[in-house]
């Protein structure tokens, strides 16, 4: 082909010997052509470097692509920062022929999570879920997949189910983290390490905690961690556990805060009056969040970038979709790391 050409599947036809309804055939995987010639079609479009036109697989669609985002209900305030973003990528996926809305679901609750997913059959085309990693939720996600229709985890995987893709950071890798930040501001000091997380079902909670207590248990001897508290994600549930935390470790020299709320975590730390004292680690540079950083009550904030993960869920399902290509560095999700000298 000459330099710059792109290879159309008139030039496949013509190069295998055979129709173009074969070559259609052959790469769509549907029955009705001998194993040899589809072998034969096949080293041809590898041999030629044929690749589909993404644009021409958009304008073929009859018809929208319905993407659905399950999300956690309750008052993550990182929940509601991904949910503008789904708001804010609908022009875009109007040129892609696709919508796209939000549900909330209790993540906390996996029969909940499950029964909600399984309403899904004949509404969408594709789901992106954040959920917990559990049977009943595995259970749906296949059930789903079974049914023809895409599913892309968000922010917490759910790997063991037959899901097509995973959007979000190297949870294990942010806990580990939190854990080498918690250790470096904390020093020399030697005292106890709280944790407060949403729960151990959510399976990015769980990770973070794995990475969270390999380093500190390998790392900083002088440091004890404490077993953690599970909060749920709500500020109403932190603050008191936090509050109790405080009154009964008077030696307790650091904070992390695996999920969500930290308003209530902030609330507990300026009233005990010890808030700049402990080293406290969150994540997600929510507006609280970039408040506790600059008041001094938060030492670092581990963040991910809420409008990147839906952007790429978006590309992934809309890829599983039509068969078109993705680039793995494109959606990678990076771990941000945030203190208050390099807020954006």
């Amino acid at each position: 082909m000459p330099d710059g050409t792109r290879v159309q599947l008139t030039d496949v036809a013509q190069a295998a010997g055979v129709s173009l309804a074969t070559v259609d055939r052959v790469l769509h995987g549907r029955g009705g052509v001998r194993a040899r010639t589809v072998a034969h079609v096949q080293a041809v479009v590898e041999r030629l470097g044929y690749r589909p036109d993404p644009a021409a697989a958009r304008l073929a669609r009859k018809r929208h692509t319905r993407v659905v985002f399950v999300l956690p209900s309750g008052t993550n305030t990182f929940v509601d920062m991904l949910e503008r973003q789904v708001r804010s990528v609908g022009a875009w996926l109007g040129e892609q022929r696709a919508t796209a809305l939000v549900q909330r679901a209790d993540v906390f609750s996996p029969a909940a999570l499950a029964r909600q997913l399984g309403a899904l059959h004949g509404r969408c085309d594709a789901a992106v879920v954040m959920g917990a990693d559990h049977p009943l939720v595995r259970a749906a996600i296949d059930d789903l997949v079974d049914s023809g229709i895409v599913v892309v985890t968000l922010v917490s995987d759910v790997p063991a189910s037959k899901r097509s893709r995973f959007v979000g950071i190297d949870n294990v890798a942010a806990g580990r983290t939190a854990a080498s930040l918690l250790g470096r501001f904390v020093g020399a000091r030697a005292g106890r390490v709280g944790v407060v997380m949403g729960s151990r079902g959510l399976r990015d909670h769980a990770e973070r905690l794995f990475g969270f207590e390999q380093v500190i248990t390998g790392e900083y001897p002088q440091l004890q961690l404490l077993p953690p508290l599970e909060g749920h994600d709500l500020s109403k549930r932190t603050e008191p556990l936090v509050s109790k935390l405080l009154q009964a470790e008077p030696e307790l020299v650091g904070l992390y805060s695996i999920g969500a709320g930290n308003r209530g975590i902030q609330a507990a730390l300026e009233r005990s009056g010890r808030a700049g004292d402990i080293v406290w680690v969150c994540h997600e540079l929510t507006p609280h969040a970039r408040q506790a950083l600059v008041n001094g009550v938060a030492a670092a904030v581990i963040n991910q970038d809420a409008g990147h993960e839906v952007r790429s869920a978006c590309r992934l399902a809309l890829a599983a979709r039509s068969g078109e290509r993705v680039l793995p560095e494109q959606e990678r999700i990076r771990i941000d790391i945030f203190l208050r000298d390099n807020l954006p």
